[in-house]
Protein backbone atom coordinates (compact mmCIF):
# COMPACT_ATOMS: atom_id res chain seq x y z
CA UNK A 1 0.00 0.00 0.00
CA UNK A 2 1.02 3.94 -0.54
CA UNK A 3 3.18 4.88 2.12
CA UNK A 4 4.74 8.66 1.87
CA UNK A 5 7.28 7.62 4.36
CA UNK A 6 9.19 5.21 2.85
CA UNK A 7 7.87 5.13 -0.88
CA UNK A 8 11.04 7.03 -2.13
CA UNK A 9 13.46 4.65 0.30
CA UNK A 10 11.92 1.95 -1.74
CA UNK A 11 11.43 3.59 -5.26
CA UNK A 12 7.98 3.33 -5.03
CA UNK A 13 7.44 6.62 -5.75
CA UNK A 14 7.79 6.14 -9.42
CA UNK A 15 4.56 4.26 -9.67
CA UNK A 16 2.75 5.07 -6.45
CA UNK A 17 0.77 8.30 -8.31
CA UNK A 18 -0.72 5.78 -11.21
CA UNK A 19 -1.94 3.37 -8.67
CA UNK A 20 -3.24 5.68 -5.69
CA UNK A 21 -6.88 5.87 -4.68
CA UNK A 22 -7.44 8.85 -7.05
CA UNK A 23 -5.70 7.01 -10.00
CA UNK A 24 -8.19 4.31 -9.55
CA UNK A 25 -11.17 6.60 -9.49
CA UNK A 26 -9.68 8.59 -12.53
CA UNK A 27 -9.66 5.15 -14.19
CA UNK A 28 -13.17 3.45 -13.15
CA UNK A 29 -14.29 7.27 -14.77
CA UNK A 30 -12.27 6.36 -17.83
CA UNK A 31 -13.51 3.14 -18.42
CA UNK A 32 -17.52 4.48 -17.82
CA UNK A 33 -16.96 7.11 -19.95
CA UNK A 34 -15.44 4.38 -22.68
CA UNK A 35 -18.10 1.97 -22.43
CA UNK A 36 -20.92 4.61 -23.11
CA UNK A 37 -19.16 5.27 -26.46
CA UNK A 38 -18.44 2.28 -27.63
CA UNK A 39 -22.26 1.21 -26.87
CA UNK A 40 -23.48 4.35 -28.88
CA UNK A 41 -21.13 3.35 -31.81
CA UNK A 42 -22.82 0.20 -31.36
CA UNK A 43 -26.43 1.43 -31.28
CA UNK A 44 -27.30 0.38 -28.10
CA UNK A 45 -27.23 3.90 -26.49
CA UNK A 46 -28.94 6.65 -28.16
CA UNK A 47 -26.72 9.25 -28.85
CA UNK A 48 -28.61 12.40 -26.89
CA UNK A 49 -28.80 10.17 -24.03
CA UNK A 50 -25.16 9.55 -24.52
CA UNK A 51 -24.33 13.42 -24.89
CA UNK A 52 -25.10 14.16 -21.17
CA UNK A 53 -22.61 11.57 -20.36
CA UNK A 54 -19.29 13.12 -20.37
CA UNK A 55 -20.10 16.75 -18.78
CA UNK A 56 -22.28 14.77 -15.93
CA UNK A 57 -19.24 12.86 -15.23
CA UNK A 58 -16.42 15.99 -15.76
CA UNK A 59 -18.79 17.32 -12.34
CA UNK A 60 -18.42 14.32 -10.21
CA UNK A 61 -16.62 15.19 -6.78
CA UNK A 62 -15.71 11.44 -4.80
CA UNK A 63 -12.49 10.91 -3.06
CA UNK A 64 -11.12 7.46 -2.35
CA UNK A 65 -12.27 7.46 1.61
CA UNK A 66 -15.74 8.62 0.36
CA UNK A 67 -15.77 5.78 -2.68
CA UNK A 68 -14.52 3.75 -0.30
CA UNK A 69 -16.88 3.56 2.42
CA UNK A 70 -19.69 3.07 -0.08
CA UNK A 71 -18.01 0.11 -1.54
CA UNK A 72 -18.39 -1.90 1.39
CA UNK A 73 -21.67 -2.40 1.01
CA UNK A 74 -21.45 -4.10 -2.09
CA UNK A 75 -17.84 -5.23 -2.22
CA UNK A 76 -16.70 -2.94 -4.74
CA UNK A 77 -16.52 0.94 -5.68
CA UNK A 78 -18.24 0.31 -9.33
CA UNK A 79 -21.51 -0.11 -7.41
CA UNK A 80 -21.57 3.18 -5.44
CA UNK A 81 -19.85 5.28 -8.49
CA UNK A 82 -22.51 3.68 -11.23
CA UNK A 83 -24.99 4.61 -8.85
CA UNK A 84 -23.32 8.02 -8.12
CA UNK A 85 -22.88 9.17 -12.26
CA UNK A 86 -26.50 7.47 -13.19
CA UNK A 87 -27.51 10.57 -10.88
CA UNK A 88 -25.55 12.63 -12.40
CA UNK A 89 -26.50 12.83 -15.74
CA UNK A 90 -30.54 12.26 -14.88
CA UNK A 91 -29.58 16.00 -13.86
CA UNK A 92 -28.36 16.93 -17.33
CA UNK A 93 -31.16 14.84 -19.13
CA UNK A 94 -33.78 12.95 -17.87
CA UNK A 95 -34.08 9.21 -18.47
CA UNK A 96 -30.35 9.32 -20.06
CA UNK A 97 -28.65 7.78 -16.63
CA UNK A 98 -29.35 3.91 -18.90
CA UNK A 99 -26.49 5.73 -20.63
CA UNK A 100 -24.05 4.34 -18.11
CA UNK A 101 -22.60 1.27 -17.74
CA UNK A 102 -24.71 -0.38 -20.48
CA UNK A 103 -24.50 -4.05 -20.52
CA UNK A 104 -21.66 -4.16 -18.51
CA UNK A 105 -21.33 -5.67 -14.69
CA UNK A 106 -18.91 -4.31 -12.15
CA UNK A 107 -15.88 -6.64 -12.55
CA UNK A 108 -15.72 -5.64 -16.53
CA UNK A 109 -15.04 -1.94 -14.96
CA UNK A 110 -12.85 -2.78 -12.10
CA UNK A 111 -10.71 -5.62 -14.54
CA UNK A 112 -10.29 -2.79 -17.20
CA UNK A 113 -9.55 -0.32 -15.19
CA UNK A 114 -6.92 -2.85 -13.40
CA UNK A 115 -5.59 -3.56 -16.94
CA UNK A 116 -5.20 0.33 -17.46
CA UNK A 117 -3.34 1.12 -13.94
CA UNK A 118 -1.14 -1.82 -14.51
CA UNK A 119 0.17 -0.57 -18.24
CA UNK A 120 0.52 2.94 -16.55
CA UNK A 121 2.78 1.43 -13.76
CA UNK A 122 4.14 -1.13 -15.60
CA UNK A 123 5.59 0.66 -18.39
CA UNK A 124 7.54 2.95 -15.64
CA UNK A 125 8.68 -0.84 -14.68
CA UNK A 126 9.93 -1.43 -18.26
CA UNK A 127 11.61 1.90 -18.43
CA UNK A 128 13.83 1.16 -15.09
CA UNK A 129 14.92 -2.33 -15.89
CA UNK A 130 15.81 -1.12 -19.15
CA UNK A 131 17.94 2.13 -17.97
CA UNK A 132 19.46 -0.91 -15.54
CA UNK A 133 20.22 -3.00 -18.57
CA UNK A 134 21.67 0.06 -20.25
CA UNK A 135 23.65 0.93 -17.47
CA UNK A 136 25.12 -2.92 -16.61
CA UNK A 137 25.88 -2.68 -20.50
CA UNK A 138 27.58 0.41 -20.23
CA UNK A 139 29.88 -1.16 -17.45
CA UNK A 140 30.50 -4.54 -19.31
CA UNK A 141 31.84 -2.29 -22.19
CA UNK A 142 34.02 -0.04 -20.10
CA UNK A 143 35.46 -3.08 -18.48
CA UNK A 144 35.68 -5.91 -21.08
CA UNK A 145 39.19 -6.26 -20.08
CA UNK A 146 39.30 -5.42 -16.17
CA UNK A 147 40.39 -9.11 -14.39
CA UNK A 148 38.52 -9.80 -11.18
CA UNK A 149 38.09 -13.33 -9.39
CA UNK A 150 34.97 -15.08 -10.66
CA UNK A 151 33.48 -16.28 -7.31
CA UNK A 152 31.81 -19.79 -6.36
CA UNK A 153 29.95 -21.20 -3.41
CA UNK A 154 31.75 -17.71 -1.93
CA UNK A 155 35.04 -18.62 -2.46
CA UNK A 156 37.50 -17.47 -5.40
CA UNK A 157 37.22 -19.64 -8.41
CA UNK A 158 39.13 -18.88 -12.12
CA UNK A 159 39.46 -14.75 -13.31
CA UNK A 160 36.96 -13.35 -15.19
CA UNK A 161 36.36 -9.76 -15.92
CA UNK A 162 34.36 -7.19 -14.21
CA UNK A 163 32.55 -6.82 -18.16
CA UNK A 164 31.36 -10.26 -18.12
CA UNK A 165 30.37 -10.17 -14.36
CA UNK A 166 28.25 -6.97 -15.98
CA UNK A 167 27.22 -8.65 -18.65
CA UNK A 168 25.68 -11.17 -17.05
CA UNK A 169 23.48 -8.44 -15.22
CA UNK A 170 22.77 -6.82 -18.58
CA UNK A 171 21.21 -10.05 -19.91
CA UNK A 172 19.08 -11.24 -17.00
CA UNK A 173 17.25 -7.65 -17.31
CA UNK A 174 17.04 -7.21 -20.81
CA UNK A 175 15.02 -10.76 -20.85
CA UNK A 176 13.18 -9.58 -17.77
CA UNK A 177 12.13 -6.38 -19.43
CA UNK A 178 11.27 -7.51 -22.35
CA UNK A 179 9.25 -10.34 -20.99
CA UNK A 180 7.00 -8.01 -19.34
CA UNK A 181 6.37 -5.23 -21.74
CA UNK A 182 5.12 -8.10 -24.27
CA UNK A 183 2.44 -9.01 -21.42
CA UNK A 184 1.64 -5.71 -20.97
CA UNK A 185 0.80 -5.03 -24.25
CA UNK A 186 -1.21 -8.18 -23.99
CA UNK A 187 -3.41 -6.90 -21.71
CA UNK A 188 -7.16 -6.85 -22.81
CA UNK A 189 -10.34 -5.33 -22.11
CA UNK A 190 -12.67 -7.39 -20.33
CA UNK A 191 -16.50 -7.11 -21.24
CA UNK A 192 -18.85 -9.79 -20.28
CA UNK A 193 -22.06 -8.26 -18.45
CA UNK A 194 -23.41 -10.21 -15.58
CA UNK A 195 -22.32 -13.67 -16.47
CA UNK A 196 -19.72 -13.04 -18.91
CA UNK A 197 -22.32 -14.19 -21.86
CA UNK A 198 -22.52 -10.76 -23.15
CA UNK A 199 -26.47 -11.21 -22.83
CA UNK A 200 -27.31 -7.31 -22.02
CA UNK A 201 -25.91 -6.21 -25.62
CA UNK A 202 -26.85 -9.40 -27.68
CA UNK A 203 -26.01 -9.25 -30.35
CA UNK A 204 -23.53 -6.86 -30.00
CA UNK A 205 -21.67 -7.42 -27.39
CA UNK A 206 -18.98 -8.36 -29.30
CA UNK A 207 -18.98 -4.77 -31.08
CA UNK A 208 -18.91 -3.08 -27.91
CA UNK A 209 -16.06 -4.94 -26.67
CA UNK A 210 -13.79 -4.57 -29.28
CA UNK A 211 -14.59 -0.99 -29.69
CA UNK A 212 -14.22 -0.34 -26.10
CA UNK A 213 -10.84 -2.01 -26.13
CA UNK A 214 -9.67 0.85 -29.52
CA UNK A 215 -11.54 3.62 -27.19
CA UNK A 216 -8.94 2.60 -24.82
CA UNK A 217 -5.90 1.62 -26.67
CA UNK A 218 -6.19 -2.36 -25.06
CA UNK A 219 -5.87 -5.30 -26.55
CA UNK A 220 -9.36 -7.31 -27.59
CA UNK A 221 -10.43 -9.38 -24.80
CA UNK A 222 -11.82 -12.87 -27.88
CA UNK A 223 -14.17 -13.68 -24.67
CA UNK A 224 -14.59 -12.25 -21.44
CA UNK A 225 -12.03 -14.06 -18.90
CA UNK A 226 -13.91 -12.98 -15.31
CA UNK A 227 -12.72 -16.16 -14.01
CA UNK A 228 -10.04 -17.13 -16.41
CA UNK A 229 -7.41 -15.81 -14.84
CA UNK A 230 -4.12 -17.04 -16.62
CA UNK A 231 -3.31 -13.27 -17.47
CA UNK A 232 -3.24 -11.91 -14.07
CA UNK A 233 -0.80 -15.22 -13.17
CA UNK A 234 1.51 -14.59 -16.32
CA UNK A 235 1.42 -10.92 -15.20
CA UNK A 236 2.37 -11.81 -11.94
CA UNK A 237 5.36 -14.32 -12.96
CA UNK A 238 6.95 -11.88 -15.09
CA UNK A 239 7.11 -8.96 -12.66
CA UNK A 240 8.20 -11.48 -9.69
CA UNK A 241 11.01 -12.66 -12.66
CA UNK A 242 11.83 -8.80 -12.90
CA UNK A 243 11.89 -8.26 -9.20
CA UNK A 244 14.92 -11.33 -9.19
CA UNK A 245 16.49 -9.99 -12.29
CA UNK A 246 17.09 -6.95 -9.93
CA UNK A 247 18.21 -8.64 -6.75
CA UNK A 248 20.79 -10.87 -8.69
CA UNK A 249 23.05 -7.23 -9.45
CA UNK A 250 21.53 -5.59 -6.17
CA UNK A 251 23.28 -9.04 -4.38
CA UNK A 252 26.41 -8.85 -6.08
CA UNK A 253 26.81 -4.98 -5.61
CA UNK A 254 26.33 -5.39 -1.76
CA UNK A 255 28.76 -8.29 -1.80
CA UNK A 256 31.86 -6.61 -3.92
CA UNK A 257 30.79 -3.03 -2.03
CA UNK A 258 32.19 -4.67 1.62
CA UNK A 259 35.37 -3.25 3.09
CA UNK A 260 37.40 -6.45 2.68
CA UNK A 261 36.97 -6.49 -1.01
CA UNK A 262 36.04 -2.73 -2.47
CA UNK A 263 35.72 -3.73 -5.73
CA UNK A 264 33.05 -1.23 -6.57
CA UNK A 265 31.35 1.30 -4.55
CA UNK A 266 27.88 3.67 -5.34
CA UNK A 267 28.51 6.98 -6.73
CA UNK A 268 26.32 8.39 -3.34
CA UNK A 269 26.63 6.02 -0.39
CA UNK A 270 24.46 6.20 2.84
CA UNK A 271 25.66 6.58 6.24
CA UNK A 272 25.11 5.57 9.30
CA UNK A 273 23.73 7.45 12.19
CA UNK A 274 26.43 5.67 14.56
CA UNK A 275 29.07 4.66 12.59
CA UNK A 276 30.35 7.76 10.38
CA UNK A 277 33.35 5.70 9.00
CA UNK A 278 30.67 3.62 6.59
CA UNK A 279 29.79 4.17 2.83
CA UNK A 280 26.82 1.66 2.80
CA UNK A 281 25.42 0.84 -0.61
CA UNK A 282 22.01 2.46 0.06
CA UNK A 283 20.19 1.90 -3.97
CA UNK A 284 21.30 -2.03 -3.77
CA UNK A 285 20.08 -2.65 -0.39
CA UNK A 286 16.73 -1.28 -1.27
CA UNK A 287 16.68 -2.58 -4.64
CA UNK A 288 16.96 -5.94 -2.58
CA UNK A 289 14.59 -4.76 0.01
CA UNK A 290 12.05 -4.35 -2.65
CA UNK A 291 12.80 -7.14 -4.39
CA UNK A 292 12.14 -9.45 -1.41
CA UNK A 293 8.52 -8.97 -1.36
CA UNK A 294 7.88 -9.65 -4.65
CA UNK A 295 7.48 -13.95 -4.38
CA UNK A 296 4.73 -13.62 -1.73
CA UNK A 297 2.89 -11.48 -3.58
CA UNK A 298 3.00 -13.30 -6.50
CA UNK A 299 2.15 -16.47 -4.54
CA UNK A 300 -0.97 -14.41 -4.04
CA UNK A 301 -1.71 -13.92 -7.57
CA UNK A 302 -1.00 -17.05 -8.21
CA UNK A 303 -3.32 -18.98 -5.53
CA UNK A 304 -5.97 -16.51 -6.74
CA UNK A 305 -6.27 -17.76 -9.80
CA UNK A 306 -8.52 -20.47 -8.68
CA UNK A 307 -12.29 -18.88 -9.10
CA UNK A 308 -15.53 -20.38 -8.80
CA UNK A 309 -17.87 -20.95 -11.48
CA UNK A 310 -18.01 -17.63 -13.43
CA UNK A 311 -17.48 -14.91 -10.70
CA UNK A 312 -15.03 -15.63 -7.61
CA UNK A 313 -15.62 -14.96 -3.94
CA UNK A 314 -13.02 -13.54 -2.93
CA UNK A 315 -9.90 -14.42 -4.87
CA UNK A 316 -10.96 -11.97 -7.31
CA UNK A 317 -11.54 -9.27 -4.63
CA UNK A 318 -7.72 -10.20 -3.60
CA UNK A 319 -5.66 -9.02 -6.84
CA UNK A 320 -6.62 -5.40 -6.74
CA UNK A 321 -4.30 -4.46 -4.07
CA UNK A 322 -2.23 -7.54 -4.40
CA UNK A 323 -1.14 -6.97 -7.95
CA UNK A 324 -0.47 -2.87 -6.97
CA UNK A 325 1.94 -3.77 -4.37
CA UNK A 326 3.68 -6.01 -6.84
CA UNK A 327 4.06 -3.62 -9.32
CA UNK A 328 5.25 -1.25 -6.46
CA UNK A 329 7.54 -3.89 -5.62
CA UNK A 330 8.92 -4.86 -8.86
CA UNK A 331 9.29 -0.76 -9.42
CA UNK A 332 11.15 -0.12 -6.68
CA UNK A 333 13.64 -2.97 -7.11
CA UNK A 334 13.86 -1.63 -11.07
CA UNK A 335 14.24 1.91 -9.81
CA UNK A 336 16.90 1.78 -6.84
CA UNK A 337 19.09 -0.65 -9.20
CA UNK A 338 18.92 1.90 -11.93
CA UNK A 339 19.85 4.45 -9.53
CA UNK A 340 23.02 1.25 -8.07
CA UNK A 341 24.41 1.14 -11.80
CA UNK A 342 24.35 4.33 -13.12
CA UNK A 343 26.67 5.63 -10.66
CA UNK A 344 28.67 2.67 -10.09
CA UNK A 345 32.31 3.13 -9.46
CA UNK A 346 34.31 0.09 -10.05
CA UNK A 347 37.93 -0.28 -8.69
CA UNK A 348 40.29 -2.11 -10.78
CA UNK A 349 42.97 -2.22 -8.42
CA UNK A 350 41.02 -3.67 -5.60
CA UNK A 351 39.69 -6.25 -8.17
CA UNK A 352 43.66 -6.97 -8.90
CA UNK A 353 44.81 -7.01 -5.26
CA UNK A 354 42.10 -9.55 -4.41
CA UNK A 355 42.39 -11.65 -8.01
CA UNK A 356 46.24 -12.46 -6.56
CA UNK A 357 45.03 -13.71 -3.21
CA UNK A 358 44.71 -17.26 -5.79
CA UNK A 359 45.82 -18.81 -8.21
CA UNK A 360 43.97 -19.54 -11.70
CA UNK A 361 44.12 -19.70 -15.30
CA UNK A 362 44.91 -16.11 -16.56
CA UNK A 363 43.57 -16.64 -20.22
CA UNK A 364 40.58 -16.64 -18.59
CA UNK A 365 39.65 -13.13 -18.86
CA UNK A 366 40.19 -13.17 -22.37
CA UNK A 367 37.37 -15.82 -22.93
CA UNK A 368 35.25 -13.74 -20.72
CA UNK A 369 36.26 -10.86 -23.11
CA UNK A 370 34.20 -12.78 -25.56
CA UNK A 371 31.74 -13.30 -23.79
CA UNK A 372 30.54 -9.92 -22.86
CA UNK A 373 30.57 -9.21 -26.93
CA UNK A 374 28.35 -11.72 -27.48
CA UNK A 375 25.68 -10.59 -24.49
CA UNK A 376 26.15 -6.69 -25.99
CA UNK A 377 26.10 -8.39 -30.04
CA UNK A 378 23.07 -9.57 -28.93
CA UNK A 379 21.00 -7.29 -26.90
CA UNK A 380 17.64 -7.23 -27.94
CA UNK A 381 15.25 -4.04 -26.99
Amino acid sequence: MANELFDPLYGADRVAGVLDGGAWIAALLEVELALTNAATDAGIVDEHDADAVEPAFGAIRVGPAELGAEAVEGGNPVIPLVRRLRAAVEKVRDGAGRAVHPGATSQDVMDTALVLLTRRAGSRVVEDLRGSADAAAALATAHRDTPCAARTLGQQALPTTFGAVAASWCSGLDRAAARLAGLLGELPVQFGGAAGTLAASYPHGPAVADGLAARLGLAPQGVPWHTERTRIGELAGALGVAAGACAKPATDVVLLSGTELGEVSEAAPGDSSSMPHKRNPIAAVTARASARRAPGLVATLLASMEQEHQRAAGAWHAEWVTLADLLRASSGAASRLRACLEGLAVHPDAMARNLALAAGDHDAPHHAGDLVDRVLAGRVR
